[in-house]
This record gives C-alpha cells, sequence and structure tokens, in this order.
C-alpha cells in the first residue's frame, strides 16, 4: 500500500523537523567546548549521536503507528523520537539537563523516555530489544491492542540480545517488528568486517520470522514494505525482522573525526541526502509548490526554536535531587 498525500506530507515535516533540531543541536553543543574540546563544558555536555540521514527509517514506519504502539530505539534516537510524537519541549529540554526535561533531566539524550506516546531508547547496544519483546508479550497477555517495534543499528545484529529477543518472539508468536538501521558503520567498524552475512534479515529463518530487506533510503519505499509486517503484528501472526539500507551522514558522536570512511564515501552520501531527495519527489507529485516548502520549513524551524528557548529558559535540578528515582541502600 502507497501512503496517501496526507501521510506524505506528515512524514516530510517530521523529517524536517528531525534534521533542523539536529542542526541546531549541532551548533548549541559546541557552545564552550572551543579553543579547547572538554565533553563536559557547554549547555549540552556529554556525547552527542546525531541521526541526519536515517530520517527516512523513522517515519516510515512510524507513519503506521498510535501512541498505543511501544517503541524503544537506540543511542542514535531522536528521529524516531519526533517520528513517535516526543513532545519536543520536553525532549529538548532533557537534551539541556533541565528539570523540565523528560526525565527531569537525568537522563540526557540517549535515555529518552515519554510515557505518553509509548518510546524510550537506551545508550547500551540492542538493550531496547528485551523491553520491546516485553512489552508485546504485556498486550498479548492481557489481550490489548497495540504493537511493539524496536529499533536497533546493524551492530547490534551481533549482540546476545538480538538473538534471544529473536528466539522469544518467535516462540510465543508476539507483535513486534525488529528494525535494523543499516548505516554499514558500528562506531568505525565496517559492517563487511564485523558481521558474517550481507543481510541481517537473512538472520530471520533461523527464527522462524519473516525477514524483509528494504534498500532505499526513502519515505515512500520504507512505508510500503513495512505495511505487510505491521499488519502481521496486529492480527496475531508474529514477529518481522526488517532492515533498513540507510545513511549516517554524521560522525558516530560529535567530534569523530572519520577517519575510517573511504575517500569520497562522504560526498557520495551527501548528493543522497534523504530529505531534499524526498523534497524532489512531493514537488514532482504536485503534492507541495515551492511556496508550501518555504512555508513548512519555516515552520518547523519556528517549533525547534521555540523548544530550545523552552530548555535553555528552564531550571536545573537542584543539587539535591541527585539520589531520587535511583536504587539505593538503605
Amino acid at each position: 500500500m502507497n501512503p496517501t498525500d496526507t501521510q506524505r506530507l506528515w512524514m516530510y515535516r517530521n523529517m524536517l523537523i528531525s534534521r533542523y533540531m539536529e542542526e541546531r543541536i549541532e551548533s548549541i553543543y559546541m557552545e564552550g567546548k572551543k579553543p579547547v574540546f572538554n565533553m563536559a563544558n557547554g549547555p549540552i555536555p556529554g556525547e552527542m549521536h546525531l541521526s541526519n540521514g536515517q530520517e527516512p527509517c523513522a517515519v516510515g514506519i512510524c507513519a503506521h503507528l498510535t501512541a498505543e504502539d511501544v517503541v524503544t530505539a537506540t543511542h542514535r534516537p531522536h528521529h524516531i523520537a519526533v517520528a513517535k510524537g516526543v513532545d519536543l519541549n520536553k525532549m529538548m529540554a532533557e537534551i539541556f539537563g533541565k528539570s523540565t526535561g523528560l526525565s527531569g533531566g537525568r537522563g540526557g539524550h540517549m535515555h529518552l523516555f515519554d510515557s505518553d506516546v509509548n518510546f524510550g531508547c537506551s545508550g547500551i547496544i540492542a538493550q531496547g530489544m528485551g523491553p520491546a519483546v516485553g512489552a508485546a508479550l504485556s498486550r498479548k497477555l492481557q489481550n490489548k491492542s497495540g504493537i511493539a517495534v524496536s529499533y536497533i543499528g546493524e551492530g547490534a545484529a551481533n549482540q546476545g540480545a538480538f538473538h534471544e529477543s529473536l528466539n522469544l518472539a518467535s516462540v510465543w508468536k508476539l507483535p513486534v517488528i525488529f528494525i535494523i538501521e543499516d548505516n554499514n558503520w558500528g562506531i568505525s567498524v565496517s559492517k563487511s568486517a564485523s558481521t558474517a552475512v550481507a543481510k541481517n534479515s537473512d538472520r530471520a529463518s533461523a527464527y522462524n520470522m519473516p525477514g524483509l530487506s528494504i534498500e532505499e533510503n526513502c519515505p515512500d519505499a520504507i512505508f510500503s514494505a513495512t505495511q505487510a509486517a505491521v499488519e502481521r503484528a496486529r492480527t496475531g501472526g508474529g514477529p518481522t525482522l526488517i532492515e533498513i539500507k540507510t545513511s549516517r551522514l554524521a560522525g558516530h558522536f560529535m567530534g569523530d573525526a572519520e577517519d575510517y570512511r573511504p575517500e569520497g564515501e562522504k560526498e557520495t552520501l551527501f548528493k543522497a541526502d534523504p530529505i531534499p531527495a524526498y523534497r524532489q519527489i512531493l514537488l514532482d507529485a504536485n503534492i507541495i509548490t515551492q511556496a508550501d516548502d518555504e512555508l513548512l520549513i519555516q515552520e518547523t524551524q519556528q517549533v525547534i526554536e521555540e523548544a530550545i528557548t523552552f530548555a535553555r529558559d528552564s531550571e536545573y535540578p537542584a543539587p539535591e535531587e541527585a539520589m531520587l528515582h535511583v536504587f539505593a541502600q538503605s
């Protein structure tokens, strides 16, 4: 099934929001970190992982989902959080470490959690797969609506949690979909140097579930290809493993020199940037005009600027709150 014009506009808008948000985060992140880089300095301390280039993986799937559906994501989560409908003000405040953030500023950008839309992510590789399986099991046991979707990177397919999760999901025939965002690089190690199979989707057969490989980093292609998996999960058909070939336009983290990339790779990836490519598709299909596009860009930028203002104006948590919401021995 092809997406409707309304769905295509929704996908494009959320791709724009994610991209502009990350462009602004990139510039703000470097505040206070020059001339000598110190990760602890500036309004956004710690590591920062950008997802620009991978936006189609998020919108193409999340266009099928509702707030009842559970999504777990990786340490590179912004595009998925945006597409799942996570509150932008609270998300930005969390990234800034402010008390008005999703977790009161305790989690940062790798540990975003929004119970209102059933979204969570983790900095631990493949960590979200088990909770996604658990969420799917809870819905099946309670006869509740909703499915679970777990996003991982291609490097996470070599973790034990990957195999354990696929096995249990298949044994119990759970309503869960596993999405592998294959950007070819696990930090600085290429997929070919770390993985014995060319396509991780081929591993699905070992767990008696369908495996699907999507070669196009395009929202329409991803939307159409994943429709059957969503319907399968919703109607009791069990899990599906899907691998999407995508691109990481930035380094693994802010400050990554990317010396491991072959010469010319980045230039090739930017030429295939999915956002201008999708913009042209919508223009050619007369779904938007140039004027519509300019207005939409302005609107999405305004939304992000408002979220940044909210985050900057918010207070930091009080120091005495550091021990709240943690396990401690009495």
